[in-house]
């Protein structure tokens, strides 16, 4: 039988143990901490009751996944659950960007934008069964539906403020520029649209869904789906040298590219190792749980019913507060994403205290304390907010690093999205997945197709390590 180490189980990890423990590998998961699932953890806290995600807390890409669709996680208890609104982007006189599920019902809230919303995104959400798969496949493949992928990727290699300019209302752009804001980079740079266009997609297609419980949900239920194949998983398990390795036939890493050159060295040609050496780091998140009374007073309506709120004010602000983050700068008021996931999941909140779960975008690696700064941009389009703080649990920088040693500096994407690792990954190559050392296998979401809890770049590693195999693995279903 062959045999497989994976270091590291976050969804990408246990991803690729599920799909190498299906075609009879034997699969062992080292894991540097005490529990499972990378960024996608949650943690009772501040109040007794009180469930909160440790790091992704939305889930468009993880509800559309075609690994995860794959597997019966319902039998392990996962449960997708939706607000009634999926996004918001309030605007200072009190109206806001509301992304709804339905394109058409949001197209509807855009008036004169509504035809160019629909034309950005109609096609995509009813072909989706044929470009969700390609959306989250590596970018550089001959895709099965050509056509189809072309009306979703042609606006994908612009910068965002290039779509921003096809809206007229400062409520589509705002929007717009909120959820293109997750590429962590300036938005008058290239392929900004593209990580945009694939979270909006999703959202209509899907929902920007939670897990009923918490975002370790995923993570249990992929880890149970290991253990009925025979997997084993050994927490508290911190590789630092290969020599820590068990022997096995092949080794697949859901680790930033730094941490394998730390730990395979010499074994890595120099052709892959200086890349790998100097892989790129994107801005950090400054994140803050809150323990909230009755919930956020949001003066828009409609972001009192959204899972997801964005806080950049219109378009420019936004435009501006990315531009200064890239630059390592830290705004004084700094694009700020706050997640009401019992909206969706009452069953985390502890009566009328409910967890509001917040982060800034801040320069890689920031320092300082983004608390106040975070509080001020929910007070600002909350008045009142304030004083419903019961209490609140601060992850900074430093902090979301050691909780997650792929987050170096804060960087939750794993990487700095900029045009090159967004299609290629760690180095420029048609294999983004080989390490160029027998055997051996990078899965983060430094690779392609990126971050989310998807487990699309675990999986495709791992179709990678079956064919050194010489094992031609079942097909998606």
């Amino acid at each position: 039988m062959s045999t497989a180490t994976v270091v590291g189980a976050g969804p990408n990890g246990l991803a690729a143990a599920i799909t190498l423990a299906r075609e009879g590998v034997e699969v062992t998961v080292l894991e540097a901490s005490d529990t499972v699932g990378g960024g996608v953890r949650s943690f009772e806290g501040i109040v007794p009751g009180l469930i909160h995600d440790h790091c992704a807390a939305m889930h468009p890409m993880a509800v559309g996944s075609p690994f995860l669709n794959s597997l019966d996680l319902e039998r392990h208890g996962l449960r997708w659950l939706a607000a009634e609104i999926d996004c918001v982007q309030p605007l200072d006189d009190g109206t806001g960007g509301v992304l709804r599920r339905s394109v058409a019902d949001t197209a509807a809230g855009f008036g004169p934008d509504g035809a160019v919303w629909r034309a950005l995104f109609e096609s995509t959400v009813e072909n989706i069964d044929a470009v969700g798969p390609a959306i989250l496949s590596p970018l550089i493949r001959v895709p099965r539906h050509p056509i189809h992928l072309a009306r979703f990727g042609a606006p994908a290699p612009l910068p965002a403020s290039a779509l921003a300019r096809a809206f007229r209302t400062p409520q589509a752009r705002a929007l717009w520029g909120g959820v293109a804001a997750h590429t962590f980079r300036p938005l008058h740079q290239p392929m900004t649209s593209a990580i945009g266009l694939g979270l909006l997609s999703a959202g209509h297609a899907y929902g920007w869904k939670v897990a009923q419980g918490g975002s370790g949900a995923i993570a249990s239920a992929l880890a149970a789906e290991l253990s009925i194949l025979g997997g084993d998983i050994e927490t508290g398990a911190r590789v630092t040298s290969l020599a820590e390795l068990p022997t096995s036939d092949l080794v697949v890493f859901d680790l930033d590219p730094q941490q394998v050159v730390r730990i395979v060295g010499d074994r890595l040609p120099r052709r892959v190792r200086r890349p790998l050496a100097r892989f790129r780091r994107g801005p950090g998140a400054f994140k803050v749980d809150f323990a909230v009374e009755g919930g956020v007073p949001w003066t828009n309506a409609e972001a009192r019913r959204a899972s997801t709120v964005h806080l950049g004010g219109e378009y420019a602000e936004t435009a501006a507060t990315e531009r200064a983050v890239a630059a390592g700068r830290m705004p004084e008021r700094p694009f700020v994403l706050v997640g009401q996931q019992y909206l969706a999941d009452p069953s985390r909140s502890a009566g009328d205290i409910h967890p509001v779960w917040s982060y800034a975008h801040v320069p890689n690696g920031y320092t300082g304390d983004a608390t106040d700064a975070i509080t001020a941009q929910i007070e600002r389009f909350a008045p009142g907010f304030r004083e419903r703080i019961i209490g609140a649990a601060v992850c900074s920088t430093t902090e979301m690093s050691r909780y997650n040693a792929n987050f170096v500096g804060g960087d939750i994407d794993t990487g700095a999205k900029d045009p090159l690792q967004l299609v290629f990954g760690p180095r420029v190559t048609l294999n983004p997945y080989d390490l160029g050392a027998p055997g051996m296998y990078i899965c983060s979401a430094a690779t392609p197709p990126g971050p989310a809890a998807h487990g699309m770049c675990g999986y495709a590693a791992a179709l990678r390590a079956l064919k050194s195999l010489g094992i031609r693995p079942r097909p998606l279903t």
